[in-house]
């Protein structure tokens, strides 16, 4: 079963379609390719109707280390993201802005097509990483987010501060931390720093794995590892139970193989012992 990771805030232009793509990327790059003739072990599914993330995704061609899915409009699809054949992690971006209903007692996703489709996303969860930019604007959607989608439903949760310029100080991160802090959030210990070459990537059909050599590309990739490690979204899922035999390692065989013999040289040398005192007698 594939672990489901959705991308979710209801303010825009935090960088959902940034951070999908390349957790997809790096946790495609410390997994590997998949079998010889599989398919990738990590998937990228859009149900942001602007389709950023397609774009981006066809501007990598066929350099792309994950497979990537825009699936909108595939409600029977996004119902059965975990059963993915092949895939141990899929992330999902979603649409760049929600707008949450506030009559009380109705479900704050609303209706219509975006709503459906994350409602679909969302009860196959497994958890939900909720990007926020280091500015006051963003604190209220964040927080309608967290207290009206996200908790009702029971799923983990973890709040990303991301696109953080360090050439602008310190002020307005340990700002949006302590906003975070006072809401009981859990935060991630990682900041995504603003780089030029995230605003660039998508027009330049790169993903995060694929920059340069350089110090400020190193850096910028850095973050993401940091990330993915963090929230654990490289661990690789435990396999399916077998039974006792099959899993012996081989190291494990040999030394059941020591055992054995050795009970046999034991059991060899007291019955020679034996037969060698009746003899005596």
């Amino acid at each position: 079963m594939a672990h489901v990771h959705v991308i979710l805030n209801q303010k825009g232009g935090v960088g959902k379609s940034t951070l999908a793509v390349n957790l997809a990327a790096v946790t495609a790059d410390v997994l590997g390719a998949g079998a010889e003739g599989g398919q990738p072990p990590v998937v990228a599914v859009s149900i942001d109707p602007q389709g950023s993330a397609v774009w981006w995704s066809e501007r990598v061609g066929d350099g792309l280390p994950f497979d990537f899915v825009q699936a909108h409009d595939d409600l029977a699809g996004l119902a059965a993201l975990s059963r993915i054949p092949s895939a141990q992690h899929v992330f999902v971006d979603t649409p760049g802005w929600l707008d949450l209903a506030e009559s009380a007692g109705e479900d704050p996703l609303g209706k219509g097509a975006a709503a459906d489709a994350l409602r679909a996303v969302l009860s196959n969860a497994h958890d939900v990483i909720v990007p926020i930019e280091p500015e006051p604007l963003g604190f209220q959607p964040t927080q309608r987010t967290i207290e009206r989608v996200v908790k009702p439903r029971g799923l983990p949760y973890r709040v990303v501060i991301n696109n953080w310029d360090p050439r602008d100080g310190k002020a307005d991160l340990e700002q949006t931390r302590a906003f975070v802090e006072a809401q009981d959030w859990p935060l991630a210990r990682t900041v995504v720093r603003h780089y030029k070459l995230h605003t660039r990537a998508s027009a330049d059909g790169l993903v995060v794995t694929q920059y340069g050599a350089n110090r400020v590309a190193l850096q910028a990739r850095e973050d993401f590892f940091r990330l993915a490690l963090e929230v654990g979204l490289a661990a690789i899922p435990a396999p399916a139970k077998r039974s006792a035999s099959s899993t012996r390692t081989p190291a494990r065989k040999n030394a059941q193989k020591q055992d054995a013999q050795a009970a046999t040289a034991k059991s060899t040398k007291a019955k020679s012992a034996g037969n060698a005192k009746k003899v005596n007698v």
